[in-house]
């Protein structure tokens, strides 16, 4: 299955020049945050797949008029064309705002979410709008990653793990793929279009 994953601009290839069919591959749409609602209505209406969400940390918006025909997976497991995706938005705490945590808020929001994970044996994908610590993250407080997201990848190893928030424009080092142990890790900044379960492939 072709996966198109989306996150923090509109791609404009698939928005302002889109034309009929670009969107005709995909077996689903992964959005780790920060897009407009227009635009993931305007993906999941054009694309006929599942679009599949989690909130950035300028998503407060979503919480009283949220994108209509799109899966919300947020703190919680879903199962989407038999793909187990466990959704964690949100950034790390650096002002006020709904949908920022610190890393001990994120680790009960994790602690909540766990016996879905249990129920479900594991997860394939983890979506996130923030990265791991440590990986594709930076120290500073406003693109810094969450701890416990590299834990949740070292003791379930899914095949992926799709998250945005940091920009590609922000450095030459940053890699829109990378590895973690047995997960390919993907920055949807933009977009990026992968294959499951063979997210390695071009």
């Amino acid at each position: 299955m072709k996966i198109l994953a989306v996150s923090d601009i509109e791609a404009k290839y698939y928005y302002d020049y889109y034309a009929p069919g670009k969107l005709d591959d995909f077996g689903m749409i992964l959005a780790c945050g920060d897009l407009k609602r227009e635009y993931l209505e305007f993906l999941v209406t054009m694309a006929r797949c599942p679009v599949v969400y989690v909130h950035g940390n300028h998503d407060d918006r979503f919480d009283r008029q949220p994108p209509e025909g799109c899966v919300c997976a947020d703190g919680q497991v879903v199962v989407v064309e038999g793909v187990r995706i466990l959704g964690l938005g949100g950034s790390y705490r650096y002002r006020d705002g709904h949908h920022m945590y610190t890393e001990e808020e994120m680790r009960r929001r994790v602690l909540r979410v766990l016996p879905q994970v249990w129920r479900r044996r594991g997860f394939d994908i983890l979506l996130t709008h923030a990265p791991a610590r440590h990986l594709n993250d930076f120290d500073s407080i406003t693109h810094r990653g969450f701890a416990v997201f590299g834990e949740l990848l070292d003791r379930y190893r899914p095949a992926v793990f799709v998250h945005g928030h940091v920009h590609l424009n922000y450095g030459a080092h940053i890699p829109q793929r990378s590895r973690h142990g047995d997960t390919v890790v993907i920055n949807a900044y933009d977009h990026c279009v992968f294959d499951y379960p063979d997210p390695a492939g071009k």
